[in-house]
């Protein structure tokens, strides 16, 4: 039988966050807010939790998720999936962030529809509506072809406005086709091995974005676009709007 399961890929350490996915927000870590969003949302679809330390593992454990034990040594996320994969294989990984606690069950399925098609790889994506936001390096952008097909994806704000001196003030932000990237992805198993094999790409290295080795290596990177809020935790600025938000 063809299965789909969602995999969160949980890495203790964080260069700009130290350990964030441990940070307690109304008494519980970041990572279980997630874990309880995606079980609440989506509780059709088995759910499982890729750890590279015990200090992860413990209260998602605790809390009755499926916890799985990857390498520390792991580079990126999509080659911790890959190695929780071959346990768990699954024909299709969605791959949901540990850090991103909005995430919606309307955001989950059609990941899930994209995967099921033709696709090796579907992501996500959000128009942004303001210039701070489009300018913000933490804030990764993508554009897409014609066809719905990520053409590339970088920190940088792309497309660039060079008639307004490249800075386009919000309302050109909004009228324009600049989208957010949002850090959720589906994978055919297959893609998931071939990634785990392929060496770090150069534009990746540059850009520190794992997407970008799957382009550079000739494959197709399917985006859906959804307007379901979404708050990526990438820095304690980011966990206080969280917060603010629950409050």
């Amino acid at each position: 039988m063809s299965t789909t399961a969602i995999i969160v890929p949980c890495r203790l350490e964080s260069t700009r966050f130290p350990r964030k996915l441990l940070h307690r927000i109304q008494g519980r870590p970041l990572v279980l807010h997630v874990a309880e969003r995606i079980r609440a949302e989506v509780p059709e679809l088995p759910l499982y939790f890729a750890v590279d330390d015990q200090l992860l593992a413990a209260p998602l454990a605790d809390a009755g998720f499926r916890v799985i034990h990857t390498a520390v040594h792991h580079q990126s996320g999509t080659d911790r999936l890959a190695e929780a994969n071959r346990t768990i294989q699954a024909d299709r990984v969605i791959n949901v962030q540990a850090d991103e606690p909005l995430v919606s069950a309307a955001q989950i399925r059609l990941l899930a529809d994209l995967i099921a098609g033709d696709a090796d790889m579907a992501t996500l994506c959000t128009p942004f509506t303001n210039r701070a936001d489009f300018e913000n390096p933490n804030q990764v952008k993508v554009v897409l072809g014609l066809d719905g097909k990520a053409l590339y994806f970088s920190r940088s704000p792309i497309p660039y406005p060079r008639d307004h001196g490249g800075k386009g003030d919000d309302a050109w932000v909004a009228s324009h086709p600049c989208r957010r990237h949002l850090g959720l992805y589906a994978y055919k198993a297959s893609l998931l091995e071939s990634f785990a094999s392929l060496p770090p790409g150069r534009l990746e290295t540059i850009e520190k974005l794992e997407q970008l080795r799957v382009l550079e290596n000739g494959y197709d990177i399917v985006c859906g676009v959804t307007n379901d809020p979404t708050i990526g935790v990438d820095t304690p600025e980011d966990a206080e709007k969280y917060e603010a938000l629950l409050a």
